[in-house]
């Protein structure tokens, strides 16, 4: 039995992580996307959720206590960022097999499939220090842009605004509740409890202007 490396404590933030078996693409359209945006909100709950009862509507009902706080996402096709922190003993564990477990049986019945859908047990890093909890506010936001430009690391970024308005424009991150744009999604993020390393906006949108040249 294979086991974890990080160990997670409360009042903690952990960088958590995931991607479909084989590295098969686990998001084929708009619906993927916002059921498992929906379930980053519904599952977070100390209770058990019936999502039949809930399903058209997972935004809306009482959850009760959370499992734990979440303050950065970002999906993408075949795989996903979560920026978490641990509540109570267990609670990411109990959070991420909630989720895992929700999505794959949605994912399952819907593509007629079987079996995991996930490469095995989720990914975690320690977020131990500032400096690494603040690139990765730009870390997981930026993941979007390899798919624009799948080698912009090495080549760097021909046209930065270009880059941006997609960002802007990508519905499936958090990106854009840090940027002040209101929508239903910003629900799933508890920013009481994340780390206040940006002012407002525009001083978040200089720190990703300054990652994207460097």
């Amino acid at each position: 039995m294979s086991i974890r490396k990080v160990s997670f404590a409360s009042g903690e933030f952990y960088h958590i992580y995931n991607r479909g078996n084989s590295k098969q693409v686990i998001f084929h359209d708009k619906q993927d996307y916002h059921r498992f945006l929906a379930l980053l909100y519904a599952v977070n709950s100390k209770q058990n959720i019936i999502f039949r009862l809930v399903a058209n509507n997972m935004y809306k009902f009482d959850r009760g206590d959370r499992l734990v706080s979440i303050s950065m996402y970002c999906l993408m096709p075949n795989h996903f960022h979560l920026f978490l922190i641990e509540v109570e003993g267990g609670s990411i564990s109990k959070f991420m097999q909630k989720l895992t477990t929700a999505y794959s049986m949605y994912y399952n019945k819907k593509y007629a499939r079987t079996g995991g859908l996930f490469e095995g047990k989720f990914k975690s890093e320690h977020g131990s220090s500032d400096t690494y909890t603040k690139y990765l506010f730009s870390y997981i936001h930026l993941n979007p842009v390899k798919m624009i430009d799948k080698n912009w690391k090495v080549d760097g970024i021909k046209n930065k605004q270009k880059t941006l308005e997609f960002l802007k424009k990508y519905q499936y991150s958090s990106y854009l509740e840090y940027l002040g744009i209101e929508r239903i999604e910003n629900s799933i993020l508890n920013r009481e409890d994340s780390l206040n390393y940006f002012q407002d906006k525009e001083e978040f949108e200089r720190e990703i202007f300054e990652w994207l040249s460097l």
